[in-house]
């Protein structure tokens, strides 16, 4: 649906990079980008807004304490994990894949290895034949240090066993347990941390988490989730949760970098709108997400076409404005993109709307873009890590009033939000006209939802969170010792 590429190229403060420069630099930025995780070994592949990222390295603070003319002294903030040096952790995936759950646990999985923990890796569903995914995803666990074994066989098991801590990584992992570990199951649970990130009903199933009330604990990424997951456990399933904390994701230090980097964004911008075919005063909306009809592409669509009426009808003055839907795969959503794509034939917007095939490197589409949509339905993101990724780009978020993005986005303040479902179609286009016809609204947003991610979205913010529950799980094994 994009435009053919147009070759022209601007001054960005005052430095005219060469082609082959350009070529360099983005390379580079890419390759610095958390979106890359995995993208190095493979660059096609995409998931959701969840969007997990490469190793995230506390960033200490440093402050110089004393110089002089013979020495510097810096004082470095401790890590908040270095309590975790050389306690054994087996981290079970229900699969390894470019999904957010599985991408998330390996960022748990440097972590650990950044501050001298001994790792272990398996995970339960893996294909049958050698898959690409899964072959680049364990050797980038391996080259850092991480043990990968299979689910099924006794190293697992005896693993398991003399672990200092167990985290299970998803609700689907629970299924693990008696399948693998039998009669060893009780001797396990004081020590399981589960790290739930599902929203859909279909994932309370006795068959997955009857062990949940003798965990040692769950975490889970957003407090409407958790409260979720409380109620929906009680009433459906007649079983109490155990102590449950929650742990708001945090922006990698990678992808902090390239946001704060103004001439970085400005190539990015540039080489992301000449490949689209658009100018740079062009506004873009765009939905960075796996395209699903949960993600709410669909509707995006509606919205955004009745925004051109509303602004065709009021005879509002504003740039030539454009859809952009980062996360196509026809192979996986054939039926539901073919209803997008003749949704925008039909509507005559072709030359407005644009699809974008699934990809990791999600930086380029951030530093191009003037607002992200987060219109995730039902109960919405769990957390949603690409909303605060476009705020660290200093991008106003439109975002459905639900789940984990109502932790993250201050209404009327760094975003607007909507209600799901068709009723908020209308609201979402009203939102989409006010931001274009306002720069100055777009720009304080921004600004705002940058600060935000300042204050409580870094990569340092959750290795703090993460630490203090595992020193919490931890303390209690120590003070009730399991056989």
């Amino acid at each position: 649906m994009a435009k053919q590429q147009h070759h022209h190229h601007n001054n960005l403060a005052g430095w005219a990079p060469t082609s082959l420069q350009k070529r360099w630099l983005l390379a580079l930025l890419i390759m610095l980008s958390v979106s890359t995780l995995v993208g190095f070994f493979i660059k096609s592949a995409f998931d959701s807004c969840d969007r997990p990222h490469s190793n995230f390295d506390v960033a200490a603070s440093q402050k110089p304490v004393k110089v002089n003319s013979n020495s510097i002294s810096i004082k470095t903030a401790p890590n908040p994990l270095s309590f975790m040096k050389s306690k054994l952790v087996l981290l079970v995936s229900h699969e390894l894949s470019l999904s957010g759950g599985p991408l998330l646990l390996m960022e748990l999985a440097f972590l650990l290895r950044g501050v001298g923990t001994e790792v272990c890796w398996i995970t339960i569903q893996k294909p049958s034949e050698t898959d690409e995914v899964v072959y680049s995803l364990e050797q980038k666990m391996l080259v850092r240090g991480v043990q990968v074994f299979s689910a099924k066989g006794q190293e697992a098991r005896d693993t398991a066993l003399k672990a200092d801590l167990v985290v299970l990584n998803t609700a689907v992992a629970g299924k693990w347990l008696d399948a693998v570990l039998k009669e060893n199951v009780p001797r396990v649970l004081p020590k399981v941390l589960w790290w739930i990130h599902e929203m859909r009903g279909h994932y309370f199933k006795l068959d997955y988490v009857k062990h949940l009330p003798l965990v040692a604990g769950a975490v889970i990424d957003s407090h409407v989730t958790a409260e979720y997951w409380k109620n929906r456990t009680q009433e459906r399933l007649r079983i109490t949760m155990p102590e449950t904390y929650v742990v708001h994701l945090g922006n990698s230090k990678e992808l902090m970098e390239v946001a704060e980097d103004s001439v970085a964004k400005r190539v990015l911008r540039e080489h992301i709108r000449e490949s689209l075919g658009v100018r740079d005063e062009d506004i873009l909306f765009a939905i960075i997400n796996s395209v699903s009809r949960g993600k709410g592409q669909d509707l995006f669509l509606r919205s955004f076409y009745e925004s051109l009426q509303l602004i065709q009808e009021r005879k509002l003055k504003v740039p030539s404005m454009h859809a952009v839907i980062v996360g196509s795969d026809m192979t996986a959503q054939r039926k539901f993109e073919t209803e997008l794509r003749n949704y925008v034939m039909q509507k005559k917007i072709q030359d407005r709307v644009h699809f974008i095939n699934k990809t990791l490197t999600v930086a380029p589409y951030l530093a191009a873009i003037d607002v992200l949509v987060q219109n995730s339905q039902a109960r919405g993101e769990c957390f949603g890590r690409i909303t605060i990724e476009a705020m660290a780009f200093q991008l106003p978020v439109l975002g459905t009033a639900v789940g984990g993005t109502t932790e993250i986005v201050v209404n009327g303040t760094t975003g607007l939000l909507h209600s799901v479902r068709k009723e908020g179609v209308t609201p979402l286009a009203t939102n989409i006209v006010k931001l274009a016809t306002h720069v100055e609204r777009r720009l304080t947003m921004g600004k705002r939802g940058y600060e935000r991610v300042r204050e409580m979205f870094l990569e340092h913010h959750m290795a703090r969170r993460i630490g203090s529950v595992l020193k919490d799980v931890l303390r209690k094994l120590k003070s009730h010792p399991h056989s």
